[in-house]
């Protein structure tokens, strides 16, 4: 009998510890969180507005943790090495000169059926052109790039040049820069190597290709922008800039224009000590036509975690986020709704913000290629001469 009873306790005493041990377990699976890799590139200013979005993703998801990999400089050679070691993020913040070459190479998730999840059509139809390859989508867009005309508007009022009109033409362009030009200390507009702010000048007298220097397309268009050193002498050379950069004599007042991006906004709002405003970039031979750039958020076709993923780029793409990456004056958001409200158009400088959108008619989509970073770096080699003769 006795025997009997301890054999009952032990039975009991085991039985118990196993569903106490399943208990745990199912606990355990229950409290355990999802880790998915995000990775992005950005200022400091940047990832301030950045971080606290993702502090919210999680408590809004308390099943998913967020592993941020900020990567400031030479983020894609970083992000092609972490695809080569298939260790690539879940989600890549990436834009559209790259995409290519990883849509190409078959590493990034097709996007394009997803639009009950990421509502297409509340972008601009040009922004998820930027970020697709070969007719398919492959990042939900953050923002949209294009450059305009920025004018220091005291200069025009010392000068006595009348303000630039949204009609302008290139030759309009040239013969407001030669009022403004007084040198040695003052030049009309801007000159920068970087392909990207002469591209407009390329696009807007007739390129619609790649732009490969050989071609007499973009000769024309390269010429019309080295004119305005070498001919017209109203864009500073290097010995004039010295080591400043074009913003630098922008907020010094050493130039009346300057072709740019969003980017500068903020930089101009809390340095500028004059009043400035932005125009549209002017009309060539085939009108005043922007190349159009983006970002956005892809995500890696190895990603284990794809559901997880969806919802992070879902909450980074949403409304909510799009105004908060908005506020800082930053960028020009891809959603139409949060472009057009007055999030954006704030009433702040510039005055003209409508220009950005304004832009986005008449712009078209930058033509890139898997190519195109050697396309450019091309470009920019046999330019160094015809730009400083």
């Amino acid at each position: 009998m006795y025997k009997k009873i301890i054999i009952l306790l032990v039975c009991l005493i085991a039985g118990m510890s196993f569903l106490g041990l399943l208990k745990l377990k199912n606990n355990s699976k229950n409290n355990s969180k999802i880790t998915i890799q995000f990775s992005s590139w950005g200022s400091e200013s940047e990832i301030k507005i950045l971080k606290p979005i993702l502090m919210n993703f999680e408590k809004d998801n308390p099943n998913i943790n967020v592993d941020f990999m900020h990567i400031p400089q030479n983020y894609f050679p970083k992000i092609h090495l972490l695809f080569a070691s298939n260790t690539a993020p879940d989600v890549i913040f990436m834009n559209n000169q790259y995409l290519p070459i990883y849509a190409n190479a078959g590493v990034l998730e097709d996007l394009s059926e997803l639009n009950s999840e990421f509502c297409y059509d509340k972008f601009y139809t040009k922004s998820l052109e930027t970020l697709s390859w070969q007719g398919k989508i492959y990042a939900v867009p953050r923002d949209i790039s294009n450059l305009v005309v920025f004018y220091n508007k005291d200069l025009f009022k010392k000068y006595n040049v009348p303000y630039p009109k949204p009609d302008w033409t290139y030759y309009d362009f040239v013969k407001t820069a030669k009022e403004l030009t007084h040198e040695p200390n003052v030049f009309g507009v801007s000159f920068e190597e970087e392909p990207l702010f002469y591209l407009p000048y390329l696009t807007s007298f007739g390129l619609n290709s790649l732009p490969k220097f050989e071609d007499s397309q973009t000769q024309i268009g390269l010429n019309k922008y080295a004119d305005l050193r070498n001919k017209y002498k109203v864009a500073p050379r290097k010995e004039d800039s010295a080591s400043a950069t074009m913003a630098q004599m922008f907020l010094q007042g050493k130039l009346g224009m300057q072709v740019s991006g969003r980017w500068l906004v903020p930089k101009y709002r809390e340095e500028a000590n004059f009043d400035w405003d932005v125009v549209e970039f002017p009309k060539g031979s085939a009108g005043s036509i922007v190349p159009m750039d983006g970002s956005g958020w892809a995500i890696s076709k190895s990603s284990k975690h794809k559901k997880e993923a969806i919802e992070l780029v879902k909450y980074l793409s949403s409304k909510q986020s799009s105004q908060e990456f908005t506020k800082s004056g930053l960028i020009v958001p891809a959603r139409v709704d949060v472009a057009e409200s007055k999030v954006f158009l704030d009433g702040n400088k510039p005055k003209n913000a409508q220009v950005f959108l304004t832009e986005i008619e008449t712009s078209k989509p930058t033509v890139v290629g898997v190519n195109y970073r050697e396309i450019l770096d091309d470009l920019k080699t046999k330019t160094e001469y015809m730009f400083n003769k």
